[in-house]
């Protein structure tokens, strides 16, 4: 049971879960409410969405564990109580999973869509591998490439889900069909939100773990550019997010959604400016994981309001 528990902790199943409550959302909600004649869909449309998101999931999984196993000796210092490798599960086993669990995201990428019209999406989740080895051995430790680029994989997960329903061919058509420019705008939003969201939690994470990460010479950006930068980094991207939501609320006030808007207000909002308000004063590690902790959740609650396009509809 201590193995199994140490295995759920080394994939990071509640983050593995939240991938899924993304895409199964994105499909619901959005797609759903734009294509409705699609919403009672063939059972091998399903199928093949289902064995998308495992693609996805296994990857991420995969990436987690290459993580995790170079990382072990910065964890030792940030994370002592949560360090697996080679404490629980030996290295080898670790490099194990991560091969093995990498295969199977691949295979049921190739699997999920017909390769002649989606080789993009493999090509796409390959590199998605390929990039999630190269962080883990040197990105992370370098100054921001490594926080942007988990960003963007992070709004890939929503972006997956978009450009796994048209083959490469029909993109430049998006603009001449209302509901694919529709699906389009939608799906920038909310993988933007996805960007900018993670983008500042990475850099939070880095002033939590920046102990560690000063020891075995990391240049992450608390280290290279001080923290009081990276707090100014940080709070310019909230402001950022935080404006673009309120004009998104007048929009939507303005098309009769009081719902959407006062649920983006209270959940989505007003944590952002408490966010903001802890990073000013924030000074420890423990202070880092607390605002951390609430991104999290913001993201969450970010994500949850797809619900609302299945409301309207």
């Amino acid at each position: 049971m201590k193995l199994i528990s140490a295995f759920l902790r080394l994939i990071r199943w509640p983050n593995l879960v939240f991938i899924i409550i993304t895409q199964l959302l994105f499909q619901k909600c959005i797609y759903e409410s734009i294509y409705p004649e699609h919403a009672i869909v063939e059972r091998v449309d399903w199928y093949q969405f289902i064995v998308l998101i495992m693609a996805t999931v296994f990857i991420a999984a995969a990436g987690y564990i290459i993580n995790d196993y170079f990382d072990q000796n910065i964890d030792q210092i940030n994370k002592p109580d949560k360090v697996v490798v080679n404490r629980i599960i030996r290295r080898r086993w670790v490099i194990f999973w991560h091969l093995i669990l990498s295969a199977f995201g691949l295979f049921f990428t190739l699997h999920a869509l017909p390769l002649h019209q989606f080789w993009h999406i493999a090509l796409a989740n390959l590199a998605a591998v390929v990039a999630l080895w190269i962080y883990s051995t040197t990105l992370k430790k370098k100054l921001l490439i490594g926080n942007v680029l988990i960003s963007l994989l992070t709004a890939w997960v929503i972006g997956i889900v978009f450009f796994a329903k048209y083959p490469l061919t029909d993109y430049a058509f998006i603009h001449l069909a209302p509901q694919k420019g529709h699906y389009f705008r939608l799906m920038i939003l909310y993988a933007s939100f996805a960007f900018i969201i993670s983008l500042i939690r990475e850099v939070i994470k880095d002033m939590e773990d920046v102990e560690g990460d000063r020891k075995y010479g990391c240049t992450t950006m608390p280290i290279a550019w001080g923290m009081n930068v990276s707090k100014v980094f940080v709070a310019v991207w909230m402001v950022v997010l935080i404006a673009a939501l309120v004009i998104l609320q007048i929009y939507a006030i303005g098309i009769g959604w009081w719902k959407s808007a006062l649920y983006a207000i209270i959940l989505i909002i007003t944590p952002l400016f408490i966010a903001l308000k802890w990073l000013i004063k924030a000074q420890s590690t423990k202070d880092f994981h607390t605002i951390s902790t609430l991104v999290k959740l913001i993201m969450l609650t970010g994500i949850l309001s797809m619900l609302f396009f299945k409301m309207y509809h």
